[in-house]
């Protein structure tokens, strides 16, 4: 009998096996597969499986998702999510090259598939960008988007179903983990893992980690439900019920909502899916088991109080709850509280909102460029409006639109577009037992994805590394799933051509983005180590209250040293430091100050408030030229916003027209516009003009926007009551001043109070 050639590709190019020819299709043949004639592509020629023999990609993507959530750094020498990067992008390519070198001899085809395009189109207009937008920003992205193509077409090509539990076992467990620290810093003040607002895991902020766990719980679900060990099945109830409780601590309410749609749509898929369940099949004691175990779980560590300190006294400032589920319905709550909520976080987003959508309006086909949106905002805010302390939208989809822009909007609408149509597929899926195991598989998938475009319209998980990874994963999965599907359409499955020459080169490509990615890595540590110890000495000198001792002559070299071979490095570390060049002015070195701020002006040009810092630098140097050219350059960016407001009172005042510094002064104060300097200034200016009314409410405003002023507030609103001619309510406030002020500090204070009440108060 005549033989030919296997249809399905062979496995690391080895020569295929022959085999009768097939006379007529299965008989089993679901209707998707009758639709598109059997188990082939768009073009009618016969689709390549999943590379197996011999492929260690899916245990390496699973070992990523374990370790980048789950590893966090023990110091501040660097970010957390720097060390996350470094995870996925190592795990990346080294998948990759183990992937190419696999395949080094094979002359048959892959897969390709349409979802590998839209993550590859925005590499592409990033790397564009760096011509004309924020070079070192959009090679950020670039770099980000193509670790994001890489897994995507990785798992197009190896996410078989038989081997998706492990990668389900990998991104439980790292969540698991991750849990794990989240718990012992809310349960014990755990403080391993430096950290914002906690309990944060290793990821520096409770809500990167909550956005991150949310995503998860689809799969954590999914190994529940198909596990048959009894073992298993209290194992994996357990972690998922630790999982729940760890996100309520940390009282998230963007992850509780996705939480919510999780609640709903889950149900849904197990009831649609039922058949291929193993809890279908399991015993009442194994039933009751489950259910009691995550019952148990989540209700038992759910009421156990936080020991944080700080959870605490956010407990008691904002009555956020004690325990994980009084969080968790604190914060839901406050959802429904219009007012409170947005006054608070909801407003700051707002602000940045408004100033995206302009961006969207007005640049509508370029966009801003890849990543420059932070550099960007500040042209774009409200007249009068600052918010220079964020770095992102906490949108993902404004952002996208605003830096991408038309190549932003193709994505997304391509996004959304396939996503629909595979829901659509997804739920039809019934006809053989294969596609209802398929179907579960993507029902699952496309929940989790549900849960990621939630959480990202309230933050950037796109741009965190273990939920952006998770991300591309959750694309990888549907386009495998297509492709054993041999659906056909725009969103299908295709053959990719290849040959050995492919694999080498690629193979050698892998490698030397590993030495780049090495590299990289080196440059960023160094960077962020010399950075962070420069920071962390300018604030133990500026803590020791007594920074111009000449004790700390050593550290302040040290310091500076430091901050200049970080900067030498790397320049745009915007987040740190400035914070450097702060202290320094506290100090009187404004030099060193200004040079510093002015490096993070040349990869940030348009923050207002770096320019009044460096304007105030050259005012103190005694360079007025300097200072009112940096003035003016801010007043074309925000002319009323509050640090260029209160410069310019401050330079009209040493410039001898103090009538019009007080007028602008009093107008912003009363108007409740105003910033530190604003009320410091104008205190100085109403008690010239004896305008002490003026004085008082300066100083009032100050110690309410700034407690750690209120001692000598106090002693400077006694002096206005001085002026106002009440000596007795001016004894209260010297009187309450010296309470406050530490004993060797005690003679400092004395000396701002008129010598002929000392006498009074030493009684």
């Amino acid at each position: 009998m005549a033989k030919k050639k296997r249809n399905t590709p062979p496995v690391g190019g080895a020569t295929p096996s022959p085999r009768p020819a097939p006379v007529a299709p299965p008989p089993a043949a679901s209707p998707v597969a009758r639709q598109t004639g059997g188990p082939t592509g768009a073009t009618g020629l016969p689709l390549p499986t999943e590379v197996l023999k011999g492929d260690w990609t899916v245990a390496l993507l699973a070992l990523m998702m374990f370790l980048a959530p789950a590893l966090g750094v023990p110091n501040e020498l660097m970010l957390q999510d720097t060390l996350k990067s470094i995870v996925v992008s190592f795990a990346v390519l080294a998948a990759a090259l183990f992937f190419f070198w696999n395949q080094r001899n094979r002359d048959t085809a892959l897969r390709w598939h349409a979802l590998v395009w839209l993550p590859l189109m925005l590499t592409l207009y990033a790397l564009g960008s760096m011509v004309w937008s924020h070079t070192y920003l959009a090679g950020v992205e670039a770099i980000r988007w193509f670790i994001f193509t890489l897994i995507v077409w990785l798992g197009l090509n190896t996410l078989d179903r038989e081997r998706m539990p492990l990668l389900a076992w990998g991104i439980h467990t790292g969540a698991f983990v991750a849990s794990l620290w989240t718990a012992l810093q809310f349960w014990t003040d755990m403080s391993f893992f430096p950290q914002g607002p906690n309990p944060a895991s290793t990821f520096v902020n409770r809500n990167f980690f909550a956005e991150f766990l949310v995503c998860t719980l689809p799969f954590s679900v999914w190994l529940l439900v198909r596990a048959r060990n009894s073992a298993t099945v209290a194992l994996l109830a357990f972690s998922l019920g630790f999982n729940l409780v760890a996100m309520f601590m940390t009282g998230t309410r963007s992850a509780l909502l996705a939480l919510l749609a999780l609640a709903v749509v889950t149900p849904v898929i197990l009831w649609r899916y039922r058949g291929q369940l193993a809890f279908k099949g399991w015993e009442s004691g194994t039933r009751i088991l489950a259910a009691g175990v995550l019952l148990i779980s989540v209700l038992g560590l759910g009421l156990i109080s936080t020991g944080n300190p700080k959870l605490i006294e956010e407990n008691r400032l904002e009555g956020r709850g004690l325990n994980a589920l009084e969080r968790s319905f604190a914060r839901a709550k406050s959802m429904t509280q219009t007012e409170e909520y947005t006054e608070r976080s909801f407003s700051v987003r707002w602000v940045m909102w408004k100033a995206t959508g302009r961006i969207i309006h007005q640049r509508p086909l370029t966009g801003v460029g890849a990543g420059a949106w932070e550099v960007d905002i500040p042209l774009y805010q409200d007249e009068g409006s600052q918010l220079e302390t964020d770095y992102y939208v906490h949108n993902e989809i404004l952002q996208l639109l605003a830096e991408y822009g038309l190549v932003g909007w193709i994505f997304l609408l391509a996004l959304v577009a396939y996503l629909l149509r595979a829901a659509w597929r997804t739920w039809g899926l019934q006809a053989t037992s294969d596609e209802r195991e398929e179907g579960l598989l993507r029902a699952v998938t496309l929940a989790g994805l549900l849960a990621f475009l939630i959480v990202s319209n309230a933050g950037f998980p796109w741009r965190m590394a273990s939920t952006g990874a998770l991300f591309a994963l959750f694309l990888a999965i549907l386009a495998a799933s297509d492709a054993r599907l041999a659906q056909r359409g725009w969103t299908a499955a295709a053959r990719l051509p290849w040959k050995p020459v492919f694999s080498q080169v690629a193979a050698v490509t892998a490698m030397g983005c590993l030495a780049l990615a090495s590299f990289i890595t080196q440059q960023a540590a160094a960077s962020e180590s010399l950075i962070v110890r420069a920071t962390k000495i300018a604030l133990l000198v500026s803590q020791s209250g007594d920074y111009n001792n000449p004790k700390w002559i050593p550290q302040r070299e040290e310091m500076l040293r430091l901050i200049e071979e970080g900067i030498a490095i790397n320049q745009h570390y915007r987040k740190i430091t400035p914070m450097v060049a702060d202290e320094l002015a506290k100090w009187g070195d404004w030099k060193n100050a200004v040079w510093i701020w002015e490096s993070v002006l040349g990869s940030r040009p348009y923050v207002a408030a770096i320019m009044t810092n460096v304007a105030r630098g050259y005012a103190q140097m005694g360079e007025p030229d300097k200072s009112m050219a940096m003035l003016e350059r801010a007043k074309k960016i925000q002319a009323n916003a509050p640090s260029v407001r209160s410069l310019e009172v401050i330079l009209l005042s040493r410039n001898g027209n103090e009538p019009k510094a007080l007028a602008i002064a009093r107008e912003d104060i009363n108007a409740g516009k105003y910033d530190y300097d604003m009320v410091n200034t104008g205190f100085v200016l109403a008690m010239r003009a004896q305008d002490w009314d003026l004085a008082i409410k300066s100083i009032e405003l100050r110690t309410k926007g700034w407690p750690a002023t209120k001692a000598d507030g106090d002693a400077k609103i006694g002096n206005a009551w001085i002026g106002k001619g009440n000596v007795a309510k001016a004894m209260e406030y010297f009187r309450a001043a010296l309470a406050a002020t530490p004993p060797e500090q005690r003679q400092a204070m004395l000396n701002g109070i008129p010598p002929g009440l000392w006498p009074q108060l030493q009684k």
